[in-house]
């Protein structure tokens, strides 16, 4: 039987900081133990009709950990729960996101349109899969594989953006410099450079490119994004040093608006900043 450490189905640990999180995660683990001992099964046995260790059914019982969903498929067959244990499985697959994610993704989900400039690294809604995997694999100190896993499903999440329908206006402003920055070696920025291209030709994206050389910069204090919600107020979003910023009053959004407006204005057309692309993809 395979081992809790083996598994490639093992659950992840709890954020730090997310009272949200631990609180679902209690009432989960309460309604595996009410279910298992309902059944007659130790924990050892639980775990091993799965195959799980013992000390992770222990850790899922006491909110420790974050199951997975065939985590919950499993236990709701072996214990003959009816589903009440599976039902969780959506709401542990938004636990594994860390907070902010999970509060950015929610409000991006819900705009109608986002406009977002990026000085360091591509935007993470542009970001590929394996440019994803590089860029938190480089973070310091050094993040386990379990946080860059959940991250990368996190930045997933977020991407679903592009097919939602009724499509919201999407518009990006990337520095020059992180179009070179060959995060993850030379062919993943080139499969990134073709992913932005695709993405380019959406009708409700568009993406440019602000080149280095611009002697005129608005957007010097770093990175930031806009978001106008359906019937709703406006909010924006910073983020430096690993702090996320969500931001709602109305005379600090309107600063950044007006930035973001003359940021824009001052780099490459989308036309020409995707011939800027192209031309990059071909030299990397």
């Amino acid at each position: 039987m395979t081992s809790a450490g083996q598994s490639a189905g093992s659950s992840a640990e709890l954020p730090e900081g997310d009272e949200e999180t631990a609180a679902l995660l209690k009432s989960i683990g309460k309604q595996i133990k009410l279910w298992r001992e309902r059944a007659g099964k130790t924990q050892a046995e639980l775990g091993d009709a799965i195959g799980y260790g013992e000390d992770l059914v222990s850790s899922v019982e006491r909110g420790r950990r974050v199951p997975k969903p065939q985590f919950l498929e499993l236990a709701d067959e072996v214990l003959g729960a009816g589903g009440i244990l599976a039902a969780f499985i959506e709401d542990v697959t938004h636990a594994r996101y860390p907070k902010k994610v999970r509060d950015l993704t929610k409000v991006e989900a819900e705009a109608v349109e986002i406009g977002a400039y990026s000085n360091h690294n591509i935007h993470g809604l542009l970001q590929t899969e394996e440019y994803v995997r590089a860029l938190f694999g480089m973070r310091r100190p050094l993040l386990t594989e379990d946080v860059i896993e959940r991250q990368v499903a996190a930045r997933a999440e977020r991407q679903k953006i592009f097919s939602r329908s009724p499509a919201p206006i999407l518009s990006f402003v990337q520095e020059e410099v992180t179009l070179r920055r060959p995060i993850g070696g030379k062919m993943v920025l080139r499969r990134q450079l073709e992913h932005l291209l695709a993405l380019g030709q959406l009708r409700n994206v568009e993406i440019q490119v602000m080149p280095t050389d611009r002697e005129d910069h608005a957007g010097m204090g770093g990175q930031l994004e806009s978001l106008k919600l359906k019937d709703g107020p406006s909010l924006a979003h910073t983020e430096v040093q690993h702090i996320s910023r969500l931001i709602s009053d109305r005379k600090e959004i309107q600063g950044l608006e007006m930035r973001y407006g003359i940021i824009r204005a001052q780099a490459l057309t989308p036309r020409e900043s995707l011939a800027f692309i192209e031309k990059l993809r071909g030299e990397t």
